[in-house]
């Protein structure tokens, strides 16, 4: 069956579904790489500016909206800036498994289904729950690099299904400077 869309799943409702130990079937995490580009510490002393990728709005966001979004920034910043010339981090991870039930819509499905008879659901995927204001991207490089880290956050935020911002900071020990686009 297809994937449905985004609107079925960005509300939050109930509490989170994440005990794993209870739940037969639910899918593995399906993101391969949550940090990219220059991952040793040291080698990210060099980098004096930080760039975040700030949610707005409470919601969920699906692990294929989360992996297509890290694939669109990641190849952006690969092809144009260079794996040597910056930091990358997906922040957060897709913990809470949905459940979907699952019913036929064709002709002669009105034998084949039990309607709202427990309808509970099974796993159909997991997504990440977040709160405005939390970051779902976070990138370290340099000053001369600022234009193609915009872009590729700006791919990246047309991926998801929440509004978000772009938060762009010195990388010093706190009080720096702040610039934020929409």
């Amino acid at each position: 069956m297809p994937v449905r869309p985004a609107r079925c799943y960005r509300r939050i409702k109930g509490p989170p579904y994440t005990r794993e130990e209870y739940i037969h079937g639910a899918p593995m995490i399906q993101i391969p790489k949550f940090d990219m580009g220059v991952t040793s510490a040291a080698a990210r002393a060099a980098f004096s500016m930080v760039a975040k990728l700030v949610v707005e709005e409470r919601g969920q966001i699906r692990m294929q909206a989360l992996e297509a979004a890290r694939q669109m920034a990641y190849k952006y910043l690969s092809k144009y800036v260079g794996d040597a010339n910056y930091y990358l981090r997906l922040n957060v991870v897709p913990h809470h498994v949905l459940r979907e039930n699952r019913m036929l819509a064709m002709a002669g499905a009105d034998r084949l289904q039990e309607g709202m008879r427990l309808a509970f659901g099974s796993p159909a995927g997991r997504a990440a729950r977040v709160e405005p204001g939390q970051v779902i991207f976070y990138a370290e490089f340099r000053p001369e690099h600022i234009a193609h880290i915009k872009e590729a956050l700006r791919r990246a935020a047309s991926k998801l299904p929440l509004p978000t911002r772009i938060v762009i900071e010195t990388k010093d020990d706190g009080g720096g400077k702040t610039f934020t686009q929409k």
